[in-house]
């Protein structure tokens, strides 16, 4: 069986806690809770998080989907280098920013979820893995004049086997019918 690449697993409870925190945040500031403060600082940690988890990490074996938009925070992320590369940072980086977040009852979703994606993010360090960015393949031209390009097929599929769409003369085209044939008078 595959090793399981557990950093793509907290990137999505990552992702999904930071909108949560906002969700919640935004709930606690709208209605003027007690302690409210605490609500605008989950808001500004989840929008953190969520701008931080957006761009996904490229993986070991296989294909990565990349999200909708991610090569421009993608570019945000590289810049901060090793800090935001390295797992056990974001792991504490989440752990950290899960803790306030947590004195608000409208906010201890989210909270609990960043300690679970943090949690992951730690074992994901502890494992070896690293994020990467995922790299545009450069896409590649059809050659015009290689002969490279075949002309498209002449008749439609299913297609008869080369050696009998060969043209045949016109008196060996013509078939014979096995069954007489009369005409009977009226």
């Amino acid at each position: 069986m595959g090793r399981i690449e557990w950093a793509m697993w907290a990137n999505e409870q990552a992702l999904a806690s930071g909108l949560i925190l906002v969700t919640g945040g935004i709930v606690a500031v709208a209605a003027q809770f007690k302690g409210w403060p605490f609500a605008a600082y989950a808001i500004a940690a989840g929008v953190f998080v969520c701008l931080l988890e957006y761009p996904r990490g490229k993986r070991k074996k296989g294909s990565t989907m990349e999200r909708c938009g991610q090569k421009y925070l993608t570019a945000v992320v590289k810049v901060f280098g090793p800090i935001t590369r390295n797992y056990y940072v974001r792991a504490i980086l989440h752990a950290a920013l899960a803790v306030p977040a947590g004195f608000l009852l409208s906010t201890i979703l989210g909270t609990a979820c960043l300690g679970i994606a943090s949690a992951i993010y730690l074992l994901a360090a502890i494992r070896g893995e690293e994020w990467n960015p995922i790299e545009q393949k450069p896409q590649e031209r059809p050659q015009v004049g290689g002969g490279t390009i075949r002309q498209p097929p002449t008749m439609p599929p299913p297609r008869p086997p080369a050696e009998t769409r060969k043209k045949q003369p016109a008196e060996l085209a013509g078939q014979e019918n096995p069954i007489p044939v009369t005409t009977e008078p009226q």
